[in-house]
């Protein structure tokens, strides 16, 4: 594949700018040859046949910004999300929502092996994000030594590739499956004694 150049990073800074249905029609045949296309192709490339990515149109159903168009284009190899904007691209994998059943077990199985994947991949220079409780959780004190962990309600790993001058392909690619090398010890351990309960999970 291809890569990124840099018109597709000015693409989404223009559709930031103007999130209108006459921005996206006009540049329409660009987007689907350059973004979408070429960001398929990055994922077949990670994980064969099993991907997909998302449409670019928002659901409007339930929000009150109406904003057509995502700023974002997004999609998912395996187990590892990969999205494009105008800040570069993004590869991560986790567990993106759990179900109060898994967040029981989670928190019951936390321990000391957890805390040493994460710390493996924040070496590796990726992060740790997602959603998370101001304190304690029910139940836990607040000085327990993994209350950092505790307190996560989701857990996603990853690491963003800033847009530059532009992503060569060969680029991209070392990029996602580096961040997916560097998280798989946290995606096993959280398959093991999480489990996942929906597609929604990862």
């Amino acid at each position: 594949m291809d890569g990124f150049g840099p018109k597709v990073f000015a693409w989404f800074k223009g559709l930031e700018r103007d999130n209108t249905r006459e921005y996206f029609t006009s540049t329409r045949d660009f987007y689907e040859d350059s973004v979408r296309d070429a960001l398929e192709d990055l994922l077949h490339e990670i994980a064969g046949d099993d991907v997909k990515v998302f449409r670019q149109h928002r659901d409007l159903r339930f929000t009150k910004d109406k904003s057509p168009y995502k700023t974002r284009t997004y999609g998912i190899a395996g187990r590892l999300y990969v999205a494009l904007s105008a800040e570069g691209m993004y590869a991560g994998t986790g567990y993106y929502r759990m179900e109060r059943e898994q967040l029981e077990r989670y928190r019951d199985a936390v321990d000391e092996e957890l805390t040493e994947a994460v710390a493996g991949a924040e070496r590796a220079g990726l992060e740790i994000r997602g959603e998370q409780l101001k304190t304690a959780p029910r139940g836990y004190p607040r000085d327990h030594p993994q209350i950092d962990l505790l307190r996560r309600k989701q857990l996603i790993i990853g690491a963003a590739l800033p847009a530059g001058r532009g992503i060569s392909g060969e680029r991209a690619l070392a990029h996602a499956r580096h961040v997916w090398d560097a998280a798989e010890p946290i995606v096993a351990w959280l398959d093991a004694r999480v489990g996942r309960v929906s597609a929604g999970d990862a």
